[in-house]
């Protein structure tokens, strides 16, 4: 409902119908640069007009290899990382209903040189690496991080759950890293706070090889992996084998929504469907801006995390 609402509102003002075409039209602006760093770009745009399901993000890395960020349709802004120096990247974002490609918008960004990081950071990991013969044992496991192990919180036929453990340490983030049923790259970053990661727009009763990777700094340091085949495609039961009495029952419970993780910058939400079910789902809330934001899930799922 929230894509025919807010326009409908701009257009009463001018006292337009209701029912006039504008209501399904989304308005993809400009890509912009909004700051640049040796090894990561971050990207803003905005929709002034409707909105979109989710946005894909396509570049090819410093190695030629093309690189795809799936994007939450509430989202404005991106922060790409794990670019190389120096290096000239185009970035194109799409806007996807359903998983189409409709419109595009494109910009160029270079990152910035070695010279411009902002700390020593690497230079002081690689000194630690190298006294770790000669500094005290104590200091060692400060440098020291592990990722435990991947595995699977829930399944749907379009959306794979997953989840894991630091039990040493900590990584500055993680990347997670599969191709998807054409075969092409995907890579997801993630925050390092975050311990879970809901995968949206797979296709059903397809295997998927997932690749979880800690990264310090630039650096992939350990990773995970794990094998999962998502659900088959719901079927639906032709109305003419059953008497319309049958047919009929539409009711749908939603039960308590829960919060099940917290972290800085993300929350983990879940729910349970008692009676019936339901096509699909649309969470709603407010960003720290106060903007509107909207996120369509599966109807198969019963929860989520908003990154």
């Amino acid at each position: 409902p929230l894509p025919s609402e807010e326009p409908q509102d701009e257009k009463r003002q001018t006292e337009a119908p209701a029912s006039e075409a504008p209501l399904v039209w989304a308005v993809l602006e400009e890509l912009r640069v909004s700051s640049v760093t040796p090894n990561s770009v971050q990207l803003q745009w905005s929709v002034p007009e409707g909105s979109f399901d989710s946005f894909m993000l396509q570049y090819r890395d410093a190695q030629g290899q093309p690189q795809a960020l799936p994007i939450d349709g509430g989202s404005r802004s991106v922060t790409v990382p794990g670019l190389s120096p120096s290096h000239r990247y185009r970035f194109h974002l799409y806007r996807l209903r359903g998983r189409t490609k409709i419109d595009h918008v494109s910009t160029e960004a270079v990152t910035g040189t070695e010279e411009q990081e902002e700390s020593p950071l690497p230079s002081q990991e690689q000194k630690h690496e190298k006294l770790q013969t000669e500094a005290p044992p104590s200091d060692a496991p400060a440098v020291r991080a592990v990722l435990g192990e991947l595995r699977v919180s829930s399944v749907t036929p379009s959306s794979v759950g997953l989840q894991w453990s630091v039990p040493e340490g900590s990584f500055d983030s993680f990347m997670l890293q599969y191709r998807d049923a054409q075969g092409q790259p995907q890579a997801l970053p993630i925050d390092g706070g975050s311990h879970s990661v809901t995968v949206l727009g797979l296709s059903p009763s397809h295997r998927y090889h997932f690749h979880l990777y800690g990264l310090r700094g630039r650096k992939k340091t350990d990773h995970a992996s794990i094998d999962i085949i998502t659900e088959e495609p719901q079927q639906e039961k032709p109305e003419t084998e059953f008497p319309a009495s049958e047919a009929l029952p539409t009711r749908a419970v939603l039960g308590e929504l829960r919060v099940s993780s917290v972290t800085p910058d993300s929350v983990q939400l879940q729910w349970s469907v008692p009676e019936g079910s339901f096509d699909s789902f649309m969470l709603q809330y407010r960003d720290a801006q106060g903007q509107p934001q909207a996120l369509s899930i599966d109807g198969r799922s019963h929860s989520l995390t908003v990154p």
